[in-house]
C-alpha cells in the first residue's frame, strides 16, 4: 500500500466519522424546547441523545465524566433560564458545577469546549434546533473524543 493510498483512507475515515452528543435536558423548560423543535419539525442533525432529567442541577458531574469515558464526543447540558428554574435555584448549582468540569476537564487534557451549558425554555425550539447545530459543529472541529483514540 502506498502513503497516497494511506491518506485517502484516512481522510475517507474523517469524513465518515459523526460527533456523538450526549444531551442533559431539564424536564420543565428545555425538554419541552426539544420537543418543541420536534413537533414543528425544525431540522437538525441526528447524531445526539437527549436524557431527560428532573432539573439541571440532577446532572452529577459524574454523568458527564462517563459519558465522555464511554466514548461521547460532546456533552450539552441544558436546563432553564436563571430565575425560572421550577426547583427555585436549581440552575445556579448547575452553573458552579459545569465551571468545575470544564476545569477538570482541561486538566485532563480535554478541550473543555467538549462540554456545554445552554438555558433554553419551553418556548425557544428554535434556540435548541440552533443550539444543537453550533455545538454539533463545535464537536467536528475538535475531533473525535481522544478516548476513543487510544
Amino acid at each position: 500500500m502506498s502513503i497516497s493510498e494511506v491518506d485517502t483512507i484516512s481522510v475517507e475515515t474523517q469524513e465518515e466519522w459523526e460527533p456523538k452528543i450526549i444531551v442533559f435536558c431539564c424536564n420543565w423548560c428545555s425538554y419541552a424546547g426539544a420537543d418543541l423543535a420536534g413537533v414543528s419539525r425544525l431540522q437538525m442533525p441526528p447524531n445526539f441523545l437527549v436524557i431527560r432529567t428532573m432539573c439541571s442541577a440532577r446532572v452529577d458531574p459524574e454523568f458527564v465524566l462517563r459519558a465522555f469515558a464511554k466514548g461521547a464526543d460532546g456533552v450539552l447540558v441544558a436546563g432553564c433560564h436563571p430565575a425560572d428554574c421550577h426547583y427555585i435555584g436549581g440552575n445556579y448549582r448547575t452553573r458552579r458545577r459545569i465551571a468545575m468540569l470544564r476545569m477538570l476537564l482541561e486538566q485532563y487534557g480535554f478541550n473543555p469546549d467538549r462540554l456545554r451549558l445552554e438555558w433554553i425554555s419551553a418556548s425557544e425550539g428554535e434556540k435548541f434546533q440552533k443550539t444543537i447545530k453550533e455545538f454539533i459543529e463545535t464537536i467536528k472541529e475538535l475531533g473525535p473524543n481522544p478516548i476513543k483514540e487510544e
